[in-house]
Formats: C-alpha cells, sequence, structure tokens
C-alpha cells in the first residue's frame, strides 16, 4: 500500500506525534509512506519533518504564505501527482479541507481522515471545525482515535458506515531515561514531590484548572514541571503570579523526545476540558508513572479507576484532593501505574495500530 499522510504541523504535539509514529510504524510494515506537511514560508524545519527524515520517510515540504489555501491545494494536488497514493491519510482542519477539495476535482482518489479531536474556542475556530465536519461528507473513510468522538461526528451527521473508531497506540523511539537522569534533565530538585504537566499552552488542555488548585496544596512539596508552549503562555504565568504559586512552577517549553523523560515525574496531571486518545497518557502509562486525569474524551476508555484518578474537569478542588492523596499513598499510586502499564502494552500496541489502519484502507 502507498499511502500519503498530510498535515499542518504545529510544534510537536500529540497529532504530529501520532502522525510520526504511524508513518513509521506503516514503513515497518512494508508499507511506502509519504508525508506532505504544510509549512509557511522561511519556516524552519519542523520537528515533524526532521524526526520522519532520520526514519528513512520521506517528507515533501509545501511551503507558503499564512491561509494561501488555493496555494496550497495547487501544491499539494501536484505532490498527489508525483506520489501516486492508493491513499490520502490526512489530520487536521487545514488538512482535511484541503483533501475534500482534491476530493472533489478527482473522484478517483481514496480519501481517510483520523479526527484527533475538536477544542472549540473563539468563533474563528469554530468556524474552521464546521467547515472541516462539512468536509468529512466528501471522504472515504473517517477515523476517531475515541469512542466519545465518533459519536460526536455521527450526531454531526456523519454516516456510521463511514466512521471508525481507532485509539491510538504508543512505541517509544527511544528507550526512557530513568528518573535521576529525567529530573536532571528538566532540573527538578530531588527532594520535591515532582507533578508533570505535558501539553500545548491552550484554553482545552485546561493548565488553569492545575495552576487553581495549587493554592490548596501548600501542604505538599511539590514542583509542578510544565512542558510545551502555546499563545497562552503568558496570560497562564499571570495567573500563577496573581495565585502566588509561580515559584513551585517550572516552564521549561517545547522538549524534543519528551516522552523519554517522562519517569522525572512522581506524577502526571492531565486536567483537559476535551481530549482524544491523548498521547501523553499513553506515554505515562507505558514509563510507569501516576496519572490523575480528567474523565474527558477517550481518556475513560484508556483508563479505569484501578489504573488510574479519574476526576471531573474544570474542578480545581477534585485535582488538588487527586495530587495530595497520590502524595500521601505512594504505594496505591503505584500499583495503580503498574497496571495501567500492563494495559499499555497489553490494548495500546502499535502492530494493532498498524493492523486496524490496514482494514480501513483495505476497505476503501
Amino acid at each position: 500500500m502507498k499511502v500519503l499522510h498530510v498535515l499542518a504541523p504545529a510544534p510537536f504535539g500529540g497529532l504530529e506525534q501520532v502522525v510520526v509514529s504511524l508513518a513509521a510504524a506503516q514503513q515497518a510494515e512494508r508499507n511506502t509512506v509519504h508525508v506532505a506537511e504544510l509549512v509557511e514560508v522561511g519556516a524552519a524545519e519542523s520537528a515533524v519533518s526532521s524526526r520522519l527524515r532520520s526514519l528513512g520517510v520521506d517528507v515533501h515540504s509545501i511551503a507558503s504564505r499564512p491561509r494561501s489555501y488555493r496555494l496550497q491545494f495547487v501544491a499539494l494536488r501536484r505532490a498527489v501527482e508525483d506520489v501516486k497514493p492508493d491513499v490520502i491519510h490526512t489530520h487536521g482542519y487545514v488538512s482535511d479541507v484541503l483533501g475534500a477539495m482534491i476530493k472533489s476535482v478527482d473522484r478517483g482518489q481514496r480519501l481517510v481522515s483520523t479526527v484527533h479531536g475538536f477544542t472549540g474556542g473563539d468563533w474563528k475556530n469554530r468556524l474552521y471545525e464546521r467547515l472541516q465536519r462539512h468536509a468529512f461528507k466528501r471522504f472515504d473513510a473517517v477515523v476517531a482515535v475515541s469512542r466519545r468522538l465518533s459519536l460526536e461526528l455521527q450526531a454531526h451527521g456523519l454516516r456510521s458506515t463511514h466512521l471508525h473508531t481507532i485509539p491510538n497506540a504508543w512505541r517509544p523511539l527511544n528507550p526512557p531515561a530513568d528518573a535521576v537522569v529525567a529530573r536532571r534533565v528538566l532540573g527538578i530538585p530531588d527532594d520535591s514531590f515532582s507533578v508533570g504537566w505535558v501539553g500545548r499552552l491552550s484554553h482545552e488542555k485546561g493548565l488553569d484548572v492545575l495552576l487553581n488548585a495549587l493554592p490548596n496544596l501548600a501542604d505538599v512539596p511539590l514542583r509542578l514541571t510544565v512542558v510545551g508552549d502555546g499563545r497562552l503562555r503568558a496570560t497562564l504565568q499571570r495567573i500563577a503570579e496573581d495565585l502566588g504559586v509561580a515559584p513551585r512552577i517550572s516552564w521549561v517549553g517545547t522538549v524534543n523526545d519528551a516522552a523519554r523523560l517522562m519517569r522525572a515525574f512522581d506524577l502526571l496531571v492531565i486536567s483537559s476540558r476535551t481530549e482524544g486518545t491523548p498521547m501523553n497518557l499513553l506515554e505515562a502509562m507505558s514509563a510507569g508513572v501516576p496519572v490523575l486525569a480528567t474523565a474527558v474524551g477517550g481518556i475513560p476508555d484508556v483508563v479505569s479507576a484501578d489504573e488510574a484518578l479519574l476526576v471531573s474537569a474544570d474542578d480545581p478542588g477534585a485535582l488538588a484532593h487527586g495530587i495530595r492523596s497520590t502524595y500521601r499513598e505512594r504505594e496505591g499510586a503505584l500499583q495503580r501505574a503498574a497496571l495501567a502499564r500492563r494495559r499499555a502494552e497489553s490494548a495500546f500496541g502499535v502492530q494493532t495500530w498498524v493492523e486496524a489502519y490496514d482494514r480501513v484502507y483495505a476497505s476503501v
């Protein structure tokens, strides 16, 4: 099978990690894999591109000015003509809309999208997501990364015959560093209770909820390490200052291969308001790190209360209680983490994941 993945990469996050992992795994299974990335003119090579090239995957960079959709369409169509893929596989709203445009002028193309989640947000973002949902009507198959996301797509009119549910999978590209080394890299004191938060600094990820939990944890000697970046960074840092918790937080920004450093944390907190199947959850499970997460999106499908602490979204008190109980009952937290690690290995392996996508491709 010859597959062309298409995405407009942000700084390396969940969607980007899925594309890299899936493309690498598919190529290892003797498929011919290409990736087309939509980037801005003059931008440095993306983390997606450099990682894929190191894995031997062919990358086609399509450079244009922001929102130059017509030029992107022409360049992407040219890449399709050059590659001649059996399947075009898109990721993200820009790629989905451009894929639908290609399908409208060439009905012979086989088009598959993976929907990684919807974030809502301001009117502009909601408009983009509305266009994305409309574009799905032209696709031969649409893959939702969680059961709840699949139900949401059906509620918006997507036919169930075109819809598949395939949770994400995880296989580390590099072995994880041990806790001592990982803490040293991230600058975390050895004697602190290390709480990690990994993700994009945006409203739907709910870091503000975690920040509001910290004033209730004066009795816990915790150090919060925030890995990731985004347009809300300055706003979130001001919130931390106003709450008086800024001295307890390290903002380390984007870290290459952050999954390798997961064992720096005594607890990973996922405070999201909405999710698909978060890759940082699978990374923590694989590394044997205890997890405290909001029960949103596909998270409850991945872990049960036996494997992680699950709380309601937008509830700082619940996050504070979960952090305190993890600190006080470390043995129970490690037992949950051990069960979660076994589940990650048995239910979210790459081989099963690739085979599921192969079946989708074959169906179209």
